[in-house]
């Protein structure tokens, strides 16, 4: 495996950093654990909000993306929503942003992502993939939960990724506060050029990419939460790719396949699916995870090809609306 000269964990720690030192302004709240650690807690206990949740979209983008919050119309609903572009599409949103570590001791788990997974490699086989890792002596990792980790987490996440505890940051945001429902909607880029990879593009020829999505009203029941923050993407996102590549025709019959409404789950809130599937991810059409419309540039040829619609009908049952 190649080492490319972009470390995402060194690009996000400015970004760390800033967070640290301007809690009020994020409302966060920083601690050091038994061993060195630094945990920063985005909307457990802390209040959080929209800056955190743009800081932490960057800093899950390993320093290697930009977020903007702006307000859009859905219909007759107006929200917040949020902006992502990044240069580097494969590394920032593969590499570093996608929910790929499964963080798990005794009681407790989580997700983890962003750019610690780039030194632990997990999963390998996507970094073989996008022929990228890091070697960074500092890593940086947001988990996606509602409770503080215990210190064997800190041992375990450290040791994995080989750097002192002490050189180890880790983020904590709830899928039911602000910050966790902004940085979830921030994902709309990475879920689309996963759902591509998956159906069989080299995410490497992918040059330029940015979408956007509403960010989502919070609700304190983490199911109703995760429900609405995936709908945000699967029925009310866009992402937009820009791609060197040399058959349209194949590259149309990716696109085709490539958003939400191409799986046969399709068509409900969420919620109502993952109900039906017994709470078990793994009997959802993997499918359904992608963006509600997915445009890609082919700068080869200077065609375009797009794929989906948005359905704000559904989104709006999702909440309840």
């Amino acid at each position: 495996m190649s080492q490319l000269k972009i470390s995402v964990n060194l690009a996000a720690l400015s970004l760390v950093k800033k967070l640290c030192a301007r809690t009020e302004n994020y409302g966060v709240v920083v601690e050091e654990t038994e061993s060195g650690a630094t945990l920063i807690d985005a909307g457990i206990k802390a209040k959080g909000g929209f800056p955190a949740g743009k800081i932490i979209t960057e800093i899950c983008l390993g320093g290697y993306g930009k977020a903007k919050i702006f307000p859009s119309q859905y219909d007759n609903l107006a929200l917040p929503s949020i902006f992502v572009q990044t240069n580097h599409p494969a590394i920032a949103t593969l590499g570093s942003q996608f929910a790929g570590w499964q963080i798990k001791a005794g009681k407790y788990s989580a997700i983890g992502s962003g750019p610690a997974r780039a030194l632990a490699l997990k999963p390998k086989e996507l970094y073989e993939k996008i022929n990228y890792e890091d070697k960074a002596d500092v890593a940086i990792l947001v988990l996606e939960t509602s409770k503080k980790p215990p210190e064997e987490i800190v041992q375990q996440v450290s040791s994995q990724c080989k750097v002192a505890p002490k050189n180890l940051f880790l983020i904590l945001v709830p899928t039911t506060s602000l910050a966790g429902s902004t940085q979830i909607s921030g994902r709309i880029v990475e879920t689309g050029l996963h759902k591509l990879m998956k159906l069989g593009l080299d995410p490497r020829v992918v040059e330029f990419a940015w979408g956007y999505a509403p960010i989502v009203p919070v609700h304190p029941r983490f199911d109703e939460a995760m429900g609405r923050t995936n709908d945000a993407i699967l029925y009310a996102g866009t992402a937009y790719y820009m791609v060197s590549y040399e058959d349209d025709e194949k590259l149309e019959t990716l696109v085709n396949k490539a958003p939400s409404s191409a799986s046969k789950s399709y068509g409900r809130p969420f919620l109502e699916i993952f109900k039906e599937a017994n709470y078990d991810f793994y009997r959802i059409d993997p499918g359904l995870f992608a963006p509600a419309v997915i445009v890609v540039n082919n700068v080869k040829t200077g065609k375009i090809h797009r794929a989906g619609s948005l359905n704000i009908e559904v989104f709006k049952r999702s909440l309840k609306l």
